[in-house]
């Protein structure tokens, strides 16, 4: 074995200055030794003496490569090796693995110690050592200038591809590189490496087109050519044409039918996309580019970023379930987003909400106010009215009593009544979703706009029921443009002031009704309820008139033309009840039932009744009364309605 070793020994001692503050001392530096093997290690060693080591900064050697006397500062042109702890420190540098210092053959390299505390930078003495041909040899019998790697030992000196540098330190042992150029340092030469110019010791390549992934523009496909039209960093390849967006479905809330949704936002990305792109709904939706101007179909170019509006137009009452649907030359697919939204054709209002009606207490029978309900019912198909009853704290009243809703004939001054109910023993109505329904259709051109309505219950304590009432107009085709009504009868302001049955009395039945020759339909609505437990009692042991089943006559020019059959109606299976507390609930009155809505009877008048004036009479079933069990009362209520599509007046009623 051919060794070369060269120790030198040099002692430069660094006057100690001295100082009170022992933690800003000047320490006593000795670099002993250099040694340099075979191998290209130099290592070196040192001493450092007489320094509190509490107030040490950092300690090491900085080596040089044909600089004398570098500094820390000198950054450029040395090595730092810091760190080192203790008075003999020692540290070894491989110029061949690791040279940072670009050492060459036939230089000189230095090396001396340094201290860093608080009271500044301190260096010790210099050593340098020739770095020479004639200190190294790999020990594998062929000498250093003809071996064709001289620091590696390869005896068989091997060197596949000719460039004569040996297989065994060759840094690309298939392709001749004899400069064994490394430009990224990974350790694998450029002619050998998948990328050159970006250290990738692993030489990953999921694509196998001999681009490493770390310098590949699309790694998921062979592209030998790096072809990269846009210049964004991804190759053409990879460039896939993608559309997508913010959302996947737009639900609409409810919206009325013939009406517009407020619009919704849909963004939509486009990556790589250069033709043009088309969005298109169904009936029911529309899109727009600009939330003004809206279409079923829109098309523009393709940007970053497109934002779309959406709106929801229903013209039927159903539920609408549809896609948007974007299409593009380069896409294999559209992309869909879920469209949904119900149209509606009930518009709601509110009237009367939590009005308590009672007698005493603070409380009132009735109540009055005036709502602001549909104002245009052109295209109104039919009216509902909802009513409600709630029951306070104390419970609802323990009676069925008598209780009816009027809407204000602005012209006469008059109320009409629009629905009459018995309220129910002890509890309120919800069992029932909206409580009691009216088909107030009737009265539709007076239920418009600003309209007074007046509640009212024949209640006689403090013991309050709570009246919520709201009306549905619903959207559509009316059976006629024009509705107007006139009363005939007005018996209806509360169970006895009205119609004493079984006895004389001087009540007016009778009328004379003159129907417009331009009406094109009319009839007339009734509601009738009887009252008392007057006496002879039936021979089914019914008295009048609240439970003796009779059959009232109307009489259209002294015929007898329409028959009102008070009879049971059944009040057994009505699911508004409380038999648990005190109520006859069960059986059947003479056409009504407690907590449930009085029924209305609608009779169609002949066409060739309009024109010309005719008389009208009710006429009820004869029965007397003995006195016995009080008195008997009805009460009814009747109106004309005339309807047309063209504008008509009201029907004409005189006495």
């Amino acid at each position: 074995m051919n060794k070369a070793y060269l120790l030198i020994i040099l002692i430069l001692m660094l006057s100690c200055v001295s100082n009170e503050n022992e933690n800003n001392c000047e320490p006593e530096l000795f670099t002993n030794e250099i040694e340099l093997n075979h191998l290209g290690e130099l290592t070196f060693k040192a001493q450092i003496l007489n320094c509190n080591s509490a107030s040490m900064i950092r300690q090491g050697f900085v080596i040089t490569n044909n600089i004398s006397l570098a500094t820390l500062e000198d950054s450029d042109n040395n090595v730092l090796i810091v760190n080192i702890s203790g008075e003999n420190i020692t540290h070894t540098y491989s110029f061949l693995n690791n040279n940072s210092l670009n050492i060459d053959f036939d230089s000189i390299v230095y090396v001396r110690a340094f201290l860093e505390n608080n009271a500044g930078v301190f260096y010790g003495n210099e050593q340098s050592i020739e770095i020479s041909l004639e200190n190294f040899d790999d020990d594998d019998g062929i000498d250093f200038e003809n071996d064709n790697c001289p620091l590696t030992p390869n005896p068989s000196q091997t060197d596949s591809d000719g460039d004569g540098v040996g297989d065994d330190c060759d840094n690309c042992v298939d392709i001749p590189n004899f400069d064994q150029l490394d430009s990224d340092g990974d350790g694998i030469a450029n002619a050998c490496d998948n990328c050159p110019e970006i250290p990738n010791s692993t030489q990953l390549d999921y694509d196998n087109d001999n681009i490493g992934n770390l310098c590949d523009n699309c790694i998921t496909e062979e592209n030998q050519d790096q072809l990269d039209t846009d210049g964004d960093g991804i190759g053409d390849l990879c460039e896939i044409p993608t559309i997508y967006t913010n959302v996947n479905s737009i639900v609409f809330e409810e919206t009325l039918i013939n009406n517009i949704s407020p619009s919704q936002e849909l963004v939509l990305y486009s990556e790589n996309i250069i033709s043009e792109i088309i969005v298109s709904v169904s009936s029911g939706f529309e899109v727009s580019l600009d939330n003004i101007s809206f279409y079923n179909t829109i098309s523009f170019q393709a940007t970053e970023s497109t934002i779309i509006y959406i709106r929801f137009l229903p013209t039927e009452a159903f539920s609408y379930n549809s896609n948007l649907v974007i299409s593009n030359a380069e896409l294999n697919n559209n992309v869909n987003i879920i469209l949904s939204g119900s149209g509606n054709n009930i518009v709601n209002y509110q009237a009367f909400d939590s009005q308590a009606l009672g007698f005493g207490g603070g409380f009132s029978q009735s109540a009055t106010g005036i709502f602001n309900l549909h104002d245009d019912i052109s295209n109104i198909e039919s009216i509902k009215m909802y009513l409600q009853i709630d029951c306070p704290s104390t419970g609802c009243d323990d009676w069925d009593r008598f209780a009816n809703i009027k809407v204000k004939n602005e012209v006469s001054g008059d109320w009409f009544e629009i629905g009459r109910y018995i309220t129910p023993y002890w509890t309120g109505t919800q069992v029932l979703e909206r409580g009691l329904e009216f088909d107030v259709t009737d009265f539709k051109s007076l239920l418009v706009g600003a309209t007074e309505l007046r509640i009212y219950i024949e209640n006689w304590t403090t013991k309050a029921d709570i009246i919520s009432i709201d009306f549905d107009y619903l959207i559509g085709e009316p059976d006629f443009l024009y509705y107007q009504v006139s009363e005939v009868l007005s018996l209806h302001s509360n169970s006895i002031d009205c119609v004493p049955y079984g006895v004389s009395h001087n009540v007016d039945l009778d009328k004379s009704i003159l129907i417009p020759a331009e009406a094109e339909n009319s009839h007339l609505r009734t509601i009738i309820s009887g009252w008392g437990h007057a006496t002879p009692y039936d021979p089914d042991g019914r008295p009048c008139a609240e439970w003796c089943f009779r059959t009232h006559e109307v009489r259209i020019n002294s015929s007898p033309t329409f028959q009102h059959y008070m009879g049971p109606i059944g009040c057994a299976s009505n699911p508004i009840n409380n038999e648990q507390n005190p109520g006859n609930w069960q059986p059947n009155r003479a056409g009504w039932c407690p907590g449930m809505v009085v029924p209305v009877r609608v009779n169609d008048l002949d066409p060739f009744l309009s024109g010309s004036p005719f008389i009208f009479e009710y006429d009820f079933h004869d029965w007397t009364n003995n006195g016995a069990g009080g008195n008997a009362f009805y009460a009814i209520s009747t109106y004309v309605i005339v309807k047309s599509n063209t504008e008509i007046n009201p029907a004409v009623i005189q006495d």
